[in-house]
């Protein structure tokens, strides 16, 4: 096949992509267009909408040092740490962190997760498209993708992503993960896509804390544009410019 031709079945094969994907599952329920693309916002049968941005308020007056249910929740609901092979490459999407601030001496206690930021740097130095984020602010990782250069790793300032060293087995079909990929959190963009909030937030809600708030950020009437109307919010490493769509009320 000449180099004409061999280009012209490819920009003619990734015409029809929109069509032939939707029949190849990544894993068992969960498809790579579907995740591109879907928003339960949205009606049936159209992309992600940028008239929505996904993100999650954090209130660090409420979340107390020591509490980690939000973290057991993300293992539980991701198939997380739950094998030898995950114990030992110390998998984790979500983690409890302690700061103190140098002037006051006040400490506080928070979950650090990917921060689903706007201008992702882990998007930006991805060379193979593999980091990636949807309309509506989730960033994710396609493993089919990634090459497991770990880049994205070196470039994100949250040490968020971790890279997949060995086997994994006994996993959460909904959530796709792999050997030899950088995976971190996804917002439980499965639960998301089914209307549903993600585990850390259900957790956090159900055992009282409430210091978890997921919402749109986009619309202004949301409870999580409210909370962040009416008290200040902030973001980690704020001078970077990266436009989080985490946000922490406390710090």
């Amino acid at each position: 096949m000449s180099h004409n031709k061999r280009r012209s079945f490819l920009v003619a094969s990734a015409a029809g992509l929109g069509t032939v994907a939707l029949g190849v599952a990544v894993a068992p329920g969960i498809r790579l267009i579907e995740v591109s693309h879907a928003n339960p916002v949205r009606p049936a049968g159209q992309p992600a909408s940028s008239a929505v941005r996904w993100g999650m308020l954090v209130d660090t007056t409420r979340c107390a040092t020591g509490c980690d249910d939000c973290v057991k929740a993300c293992a539980a609901e991701n198939g997380i740490n739950e094998t030898v092979a995950d114990k030992r490459q110390g998998a984790q999407w979500i983690r409890k962190i302690d700061i103190k601030e140098a002037k006051t001496g006040r400490q506080h206690s928070l979950p650090m997760m990917c921060q689903h930021c706007a201008n992702p740097p882990c998007v930006d130095v991805c060379p193979t498209g593999a980091s990636m984020k949807r309309a509506d602010g989730i960033v994710l990782v396609d493993r089919h993708v990634c090459i497991g250069c770990r880049y994205c790793m070196m470039a994100c300032p949250y040490k968020a992503r971790s890279f997949v060293h060995q086997p994994l087995s006994g996993q959460n079909p909904e959530v796709p993960r792999g050997l030899g990929c950088v995976e971190s959190c996804t917002l439980c963009v499965h639960r998301v896509d089914k209307g549903q909030q993600p585990a850390c937030v259900e957790s956090c809600t159900t055992a009282g804390h409430n210091a978890l708030l997921f919402g749109d950020l986009n619309d202004p009437n949301s409870e999580i544009s409210r909370r962040a109307a009416a008290a200040a919010t902030s973001q980690i490493r704020a001078d970077l410019k990266l436009n989080t769509g985490v946000r922490y009320q406390g710090i």
